[in-house]
Parts: structure tokens; C-alpha cells; sequence
């Protein structure tokens, strides 16, 4: 149903710092680069999550992105750059009965305050 989603950031370079190392376990990375302006993420050549400046000098709204992962190491892996980037751990990585049986996440929060979170929906 979503083609490709952008946020809005305060700190072009800490933003996409954070996104560079979170998104690298889940097979995420930089597909089109426009320095300060904006920076696309995706898996394939397809720009989906896209990155840019705030246009007012209001601050960014937190929003909750959910990154799919392919397995359950891969949300270890995130969590881990996440933790390493500094980021603040919301929620390690562990199984989340209440969405469903297999549901294993990791939750932290962006340089701007946005809840990351690497999901993997697969069992064990």
C-alpha cells in the first residue's frame, strides 16, 4: 500500500548517520543521495524511506517506523547499532505475544526522537 515514506529531521548529518547503521542489518541502504536536501533508503535500487530537513522551524513530529527484518538476527543486529550509535533503547529485542506468536522486535528512538523499530514476523 506505501510507495515511500519521509520524515523530517533537525540534523541532516546525525539523521542519516543513525540511518546508515540501523538500516545496514536489515539489507537498507543509501539509494539516492542529495547532501543536506535529502537522503533515500532502500533495499533494492527503489527509493522507500526518505530522509530531509526540516521546512519550518517548528521540530519534526514524532512518528513510530517499523523496518521489516529478515530474521530475528537481523533485529539483534539493528538493536546493536542502534545501542552503539547512541540511540535510546526503547524495547530490546524480544517476542511481542500481544501482536502475535512470532512477532520479535526491538524498539529506540532516532536523533530526533522518532520510535525505530526492527520487526521480524517469521518463527524462529
Amino acid at each position: 500500500m506505501i510507495d515511500h515514506l519521509s520524515i523530517q529531521v533537525a540534523d541532516m548529518a546525525a539523521a542519516t548517520a543513525f540511518y546508515d547503521a540501523v538500516l545496514a542489518p536489515l539489507n537498507g541502504r543509501r539509494v539516492m543521495d542529495f547532501g543536506e536536501d535529502a537522503v533515500a533508503y532502500g533495499v533494492g535500487e527503489s527509493p522507500v524511506f526518505w530522509v530531509g530537513p526540516t521546512a519550518s522551524s517548528a521540530p519534526p513530529r514524532e512518528v513510530h517506523l517499523a523496518f521489516a527484518a529478515g530474521d530475528r538476527a537481523a533485529v539483534e543486529a539493528f538493536h546493536a547499532a542502534a545501542a552503539a550509535a547512541g540511540a535510546e533503547v526503547l524495547h530490546a529485542p524480544r517476542v511481542w505475544p500481544e501482536y502475535h506468536p512470532h512477532y520479535y522486535g526491538a524498539f529506540v528512538r532516532d536523533p530526533d526522537g522518532n520510535n525505530v523499530e526492527a520487526v521480524c514476523h517469521a518463527p524462529e
